[in-house]
């Protein structure tokens, strides 16, 4: 069976300190645009949503990824992006269902989750436990 990063928001109060943790683990600076996870909160319903990839089957972001930059691993069942042949089309970021694959114009990257190989830095500093 796959590991897999459970949410719950009724634990989650919007601190987003999942989104400060992965973009530091990820690139070295904490900012929250450079983060791999967001949280959308509903003010009026008092309730936030940490959000990331949800490795998708099928994943519409690899159907669309004509250069093959976006992949399934078929060990980890996890959908990785390749830096190399990225063409930076950002047609994955238009065909997440779910706004999780984000194009970042300061890096020229695609940005989703990919679970820190198991490890995910988003759970360890979650202080509400919002994130397994």
């Amino acid at each position: 069976m796959a590991n897999v990063l459970m949410i719950h928001p009724n634990k989650c109060t919007g601190c987003r300190s999942c989104e400060l943790a992965c973009a530091f683990i990820k690139e070295s600076q904490f900012r929250p645009r450079a983060s791999r996870v967001h949280v959308f909160t509903w003010d009026r319903e008092g309730i936030s949503v940490p959000m990331m990839c949800q490795h998708c089957d099928p994943a519409p972001c690899v159907s669309v990824c004509t250069p093959g930059a976006m992949t399934r691993n078929r060990a980890t069942g996890l959908v990785e992006w390749d830096a190399k042949r990225c063409i930076r089309c950002r047609m994955c970021v238009q065909a997440c269902p779910f706004g999780n694959a984000v194009y970042d114009a300061l890096s020229n990257s695609i940005f989703k989750c990919d679970t820190c190989a198991g490890a995910p830095e988003c759970v360890t500093f979650c202080p509400n436990k919002a994130l397994e």
